[in-house]
Order: C-alpha cells, then structure tokens, then sequence
C-alpha cells in the first residue's frame, strides 16, 4: 500500500475519532443528557490566563461560591452542583471552542462565563447551533439579544447612558473617547456619539488601542491636547494599568479631567494602583459598598472564602447572581432541560447583593439599579448617584429615538 494511502486511511481514522469524541461516541465521554448522572454539571469558562485574568479570575471565583451555597443547602432538583472549569486564555476562539467541549463532551447543564463582548460573539453561535444556554455577566454594548444567552450584567440603558446622563448633569459637554479595539468600545462609542448628538455634546476624538497595549504617552497626549471636558473610557483588561499610570504621570487627575470608566471596579482599581486613579468616576450597577442586608452576607462570605484583602466587584457580583438565577428558573421548571428553563425564567426575582433583579424573559436581560461612584482612597468605590429604581432592559435601545439608525437590520430584539 503506498504512503499516500497509509495518509489517506490516517486522516478518514483520525476524523472518525474526532466526530465520535464530539459527539459523545465510544472514545468521548457517555452520551448522556445534561443532569442525568449522580451530579448536575454547570460549566465555569473565564480567562484565566492573559490580559484579561486581571478580571474574569475574580468572577469565576465568585460564581464558583455560588455554587457551593446552593450545594450546601442541598443542591438543585436534589442534586448537588459539580463545576467543570475551562481557561479561556484570552483568547475569542479557544471560548468557542471550549463552550464547545463542555456542551458536547463534558455534557453541562448550562455555561457560566465569558468577559469581552468579542468572547461572547465567539461563542453565541456555539451555544445557539446547541442549543445550550449561556450565562454571561459582564455589562455590555447592547444591540444583541440571543434565545440561548441570559445577560446578567447592564445592558447600554442600564450602564452607559446613565453614565452620559451624569456626564450631563455635571455639564461635561466635550468628551474624548478611549477604548480597547473591539467590538464592545467600538460599539459602545457609536451609541456615545449618537447620544452626544442629540444631547447638545461635543466628541473631540475617539482613539483605539489593542488588549494588552501598554504605550499611552502619544494618547494620552492627543486627549490633553483637545481640552475635554470628560474621557469616556471603554479600556479593558490590564491596559487600563497603563492608561492611568501614564494619565497620571502628564498631569492628569480626576479634578482637572474626570475619565469615566465602565470597565474598572474595585478588582481592577487595586492592579491600577489608587493613587493613579483616586477621585475617577465609574458606572456599574453593584459596588462592594452597597448597602443592602444580601450585599453585607455577599462580603463577609466572600472574604471568609477568598481572604480578608478580597474585594467584591459588579462582574463577579452578576456572576453569582447569574447561579443563582439559573438554579431559580430551574427549580421552578422542575428540570435542566433548556427550553423547559427559558419558559420558567420569565419573571424569576430574586434579592440578591445589588438589590431585587428580576429576569425579563422577553430580552433575557435583568432589571438593573444604575449606580455612579467615584474611587476613594481605600480603592473602594462610593456611590454618588442611583436610579432609584432597577431599569427595565432594552438592549435595542427602543425607547430612544436617537437610537434608531444604530439597530442591526433586522433588529435582534424581537
């Protein structure tokens, strides 16, 4: 037989085992429904190697405490929890691809997972050719709605207006737009100009630079140079280190020009450094020093289990919720099935440590409390306004005329 052949015969060998392992045949694991073994597996998928670990560890941590609180009070459907975890690296298309194997071949009931919007548009086609469901809890651009995605973080009404609103408020007219180049700050920065336009503001310039970058002195040059009133800042990851080192390093400091983060929270004010960032404000819908009865518990558990110098932040607090949520749509459905779940989860409340949020079925999004803070010099975060009330979502930003032309084509919010 000739060496062409022997290849041949490799390859055809080669992709029968990779489509058996995928599929759960003989060389993958059982092919068992999700829930169907002694234990309920729920996938953990974080990046917890490269320039975005300085965010997405803590989360996983967080989400991981869920996990074994409704362990200890006996689990779901009477059964306990089992984590699988997986490293995104960083990397959009190894979430993907992990989504992927924990779906098909590690058979979990659900994903808990992702930061970056780019790692969430790598794995939405994952989960909806699958059929899973994913829950993501960092806030996000908006403009996106997926029947097998539930969004725990804000969405752009809950987050980034509110922001522009205060902006506003504190008559900040000219602003400068800095962010990370993809999806997310670009996104984001469309609706910013959009709202600015029809808001009486003024953008004075919009700059990238890619995740990880670290070089900001040109930058931060250029932002001087045009005299805002305000940054509107959508860095993410460990080049908001940077950013504020070099920020401050030229003179700038929140007094003579305030840079409003939607990406920094108390996990990230101790990598930047507090004295490079004390006084900035920042939007969220959660801080560690929010006062409710659940956000005390929330802590003390927190540090009890991760140590006394652990803060708690907005992403890993929507992270736990996000468990929390799940178990609570499950146990209300009475099963793991997807579809069961999603029909369950409309309506689903609970009071968790930012206060009461309830699941929108229609968007699966959640009702969110808008929360502005500033850094202090504890690197704590102190809230200087709130919405009042937990926003309804409108990810396609439907009740605001200004909005329009920035919806896909057709919309996805349906």
């Amino acid at each position: 037989m000739g060496i062409s052949t022997w290849r041949g015969l490799a390859l055809v060998a080669t992709a029968s085992v990779l489509l058996l392992s995928a599929c759960g045949g003989e060389t993958g694991e059982k092919a068992d429904a999700p829930g169907s073994g002694d234990t309920i597996k729920v996938g953990i998928l974080h990046s917890l190697s490269g320039t975005m670990a300085i965010s997405e560890v803590t989360v996983k941590n967080s989400e991981l405490m869920a996990i074994d609180e409704i362990n200890a009070k006996g689990g779901v459907l009477g059964k306990k929890l089992e984590p699988v975890i997986e490293d995104g690296a960083s990397d959009w298309p190894t979430f993907a691809e992990k989504a992927r194997k924990l779906i098909k071949r590690d058979k979990v009931a659900t994903v808990f997972g992702g930061w970056t919007s780019a790692s969430r548009k790598a794995m939405l086609p994952v989960f909806e050719a699958e059929k899973a469901l994913l829950w993501y809890p960092v806030q996000y651009e908006g403009l996106e709605q997926s029947p097998y995605i539930y969004y725990t973080g804000a969405t752009t009404n809950q987050q980034i207006i509110p922001g522009l609103d205060y902006l506003k408020s504190k008559g900040k007219k000219k602003i400068f737009l800095v962010g990370s180049d993809y999806v997310f700050p670009r996104t984001a920065n469309k609706i910013i100009k959009a709202y600015a336009a029809a808001n009486g503001m003024e953008v004075l310039g919009e700059e990238y630079t890619p995740l990880g970058h670290t070089e900001y002195g040109t930058l931060v040059s250029k932002v001087m140079s045009a005299k805002p009133d305000a940054v509107f800042n959508t860095l993410n990851g460990d080049s908001n280190v940077a950013f504020f080192k070099q920020f401050k390093a030229a003179g700038g400091t929140a007094e003579k020009l305030p840079v409003l983060s939607v990406s920094i929270a108390e996990e990230e004010v101790g990598g930047i450094g507090v004295d490079n960032i004390v006084g900035q404000p920042v939007a969220w819908n959660y801080y560690q020093t929010t006062k409710s009865p659940a956000n005390e518990t929330f802590v003390k558990a927190f540090k009890a289990k991760y140590g006394e110098t652990k803060v708690t932040s907005d992403p890993m607090e929507a992270g736990y919720n996000a468990v929390h949520l799940w178990a609570e749509s499950v146990k209300k459905a009475g099963t793991v099935e997807v579809e069961a779940v999603k029909k369950a989860s409309d309506g689903v409340a609970i009071e968790l440590p930012e206060g009461l949020v309830t699941i929108d079925g229609l968007t699966h999004h959640v009702y969110k409390t808008a929360r502005i803070g500033v850094i202090q010099k504890d690197g704590l975060i102190s809230e200087v306004w709130n919405s009042g009330k937990p926003i309804k979502p409108d990810p396609c930003l439907t009740t605001y005329s200004w909005a329009g032309s920035l919806v896909p084509n057709p919309s996805p919010c349906k």
